[in-house]
Order: structure tokens, then C-alpha cells, then sequence
């Protein structure tokens, strides 16, 4: 195998399943998925699309909660082991500077990553259409709002765990106000958090057929000494409606529009009750992974049919083998028409 090192902390109690001989994919399930069910708060029918950060002894997440009501709200979990979850059964209330409250009319797919002391929330709200919410936290018990990071419309947006170039550095996926049958990520930088600039295209939709339609930003970047592993989703059309599977790229440690290396084949895609049936079929959507800098595991939370939470399973070794393998980088340009 390729050598590659995760940065970053150990985490010995990482949830961890091996890898079944079977497996073809570098990426495996966990057999008691989906982690997450039907209807795990009060008032709440689904979670899905969540992200997870060790914390503390244990695991600390945001969730997107479908209410009874059909609006999506951000919750609050916390677990022992990164598999088995409590809630808390209000939504996280935001507020402004201030500490008077400042809550978006709804807020979905958020993303939770670490930077130096602080934890920053991002999610899609709805600012004259689809856009991106930032906010804060250094205790999980108050949730500052940051100024929105950009004009409407956009969505899953993805902050880097670490400054590049002292530098706050965020993926994002410009959009309409549709549920946007294109898409390409793009890449800003910011000096505070608040004025955004320098943005970069980092990848386009290909002609690989299960990304053909657009692409998006997944889990945080992983960073290692080979540059940034990048788990994102790839989307394609069919008869019956979008398929989302997950892709994996590796983006340049110091330049991160540029793409080193990216697999051309998904790296996993509906095959599972919980994936292929739901209140949105086929889909799976990566919004975490948890790493261990000792072993190269990595664990990925990622949002199973808009219905349900999965875990998966990899390592640094086999995803970078499986991007290398696979590797199009440079080749993958959306094209129009017939070859």
C-alpha cells in the first residue's frame, strides 16, 4: 500500500469495524446500521445528513432533525462511543452577539469541525433563497451566530479544520433556488470569518456517470502529509430521480482549489434498505469523519435516504490507494453532448 499519515490527534476509542474480505469498495459499513431511526426525539421524524466530533471522553454531534412539521432544525447529541445517541429534545437555540436570540427559519446539513479552541456549525438556511448559516460554540451550551458567509444561493458549505496559510478556508457548492440539477465546489478564504474573498473553483460535475450532475462538499477535509483527503458526494439523474453516492479526491495541502489526485469510480453508493428506501430514495450523503492519526481509521457518519444515520469505515491507506488506482484528475471537466 501507498504510504500516507493522517495529522492530527490520536483517537483510540474511534468506532471500528474491520473490513470484510468480500469487500471490493474501500469503504465498508458497519453491520448494525443504520446507527440512527426513525422518529429519535419527540417531535422529530428523522435525522439524517449529521456531523460528529470527538468530545471530551466521548462523541459530541450536530443533527439535522426533521420536525413532525416537515422543517428542519439543528439538535444537539452526545455519545459514549460514536454509535449509540442521545438527544436533546429542544433544537439549538442561536443567538446574536449579544445573546439575544437569532434563529434561521430552518437549518439543514450541518457540518461541525474544530478550530484551535473553538467549534464552528455550518448549515444551509434560507437567506432570499438557499444559503449558507455559520455559528460558534466553546461549551455546546451557547451557539453564537457569524455573520452569513455568502450571497444567496448556495449549499453545503465545509470549513477546513485547520487555517491554510493563516487563513480560514471553506468549500462550498454555488447553486439556484431549486434543488439545483448542477454543481461544481468552489473554495474561499477569509482573514476573521466575516469578509469572504479568493474564491476558486476546486472541482467540476464529470463525465463519470455517477457524478454527472453536480458534486458537493462532504466531511471536513482529512489532512495528511499527502495533502487533504477529500470524502465529498456525486450525484447523477436517472428515470426516477437523483442518486447520491460518496466520491474521495485529494486536494494540495497548501492550495487546496488545486486537485492532486481524484477517483473516477464512487467509493460508496446505494446497495442497503436504509440507502435505497426512505423519504428520499438512494441516497448517501457524507457530512463526517472521525480519524486516528495512530492507525490511518477512519470513520464516516453520513445521511442514508433523508431518513437515517450510517457509519462506514475506511482507512487513509486504502482510500488513498483506491484515489491513486482510479486517479482522473485533470480529466474530469463536465462535457456536453455525445463522445
Amino acid at each position: 500500500m501507498s504510504k500516507i499519515n493522517i495529522l492530527g490527534q490520536p483517537l483510540s476509542h474511534i468506532p471500528w469495524q474491520d473490513c470484510p474480505e468480500d469487500s471490493e469498495l474501500p469503504v465498508w459499513r458497519y453491520s448494525e446500521n443504520p446507527i440512527i431511526q426513525r422518529n429519535p426525539v419527540k417531535g422529530v421524524s428523522r435525522i439524517f445528513n449529521s456531523a460528529v466530533l470527538p468530545y471530551e471522553n466521548g462523541y459530541i454531534g450536530v443533527f439535522r432533525g426533521e420536525q413532525t412539521d416537515g422543517i428542519p432544525y439543528i439538535y444537539l447529541g452526545r455519545s459514549a462511543d460514536g454509535i449509540h445517541w442521545q438527544f436533546e429534545k429542544d433544537k439549538i437555540r442561536f443567538t446574536d452577539s449579544r445573546g439575544e436570540e437569532f434563529m434561521p427559519r430552518y437549518a439543514y446539513d450541518p457540518r461541525l469541525v474544530k478550530i484551535e479552541d473553538i467549534y464552528y456549525i455550518i448549515w444551509c438556511q434560507d437567506f432570499y433563497g438557499a444559503s449558507i448559516g455559520m455559528a460558534k460554540t466553546t461549551d455546546f451550551r451557547t451557539f453564537t451566530r457569524l455573520e452569513n458567509p455568502f450571497l444567496p444561493f448556495n449549499r453545503n458549505a465545509v470549513l477546513f479544520p485547520e487555517k491554510i496559510n493563516n487563513k480560514f478556508v471553506m468549500l462550498s457548492r454555488p447553486s439556484d433556488n431549486g434543488h439545483t440539477p448542477f454543481g461544481d465546489i468552489f473554495v474561499s478564504e477569509s482573514p476573521d470569518l466575516e469578509y469572504w474573498g479568493h474564491h476558486r473553483h476546486v472541482m467540476s460535475r464529470s463525465s463519470n456517470w455517477w457524478e454527472n450532475l453536480k458534486i458537493g462538499g462532504g466531511a471536513a477535509p482529512i489532512e495528511t502529509d499527502q495533502g487533504w483527503l477529500l470524502i465529498y458526494h456525486g450525484v447523477t439523474g436517472t428515470c426516477n430521480g437523483f442518486v447520491y453516492s460518496m466520491g474521495a479526491a485529494l486536494l494540495d495541502r497548501n492550495q487546496p482549489s488545486v486537485v492532486r489526485k481524484r477517483a473516477s469510480r464512487y467509493i460508496l453508493t446505494p446497495e442497503t434498505w436504509y440507502e435505497e428506501r426512505g423519504f428520499v430514495p438512494n441516497v448517501c450523503f457524507p457530512c463526517a469523519a472521525v480519524t486516528d492519526s495512530q492507525t490511518g481509521r477512519i470513520a464516516i457518519y453520513y445521511g442514508c435516504a433523508d431518513t437515517y444515520v450510517g457509519l462506514a469505515f475506511t482507512t487513509a491507506e486504502k482510500l488513498y490507494d483506491y484515489i491513486l488506482r482510479y486517479d482522473c484528475a485533470g480529466e474530469t471537466e463536465y462535457e456536453t453532448g455525445i463522445r
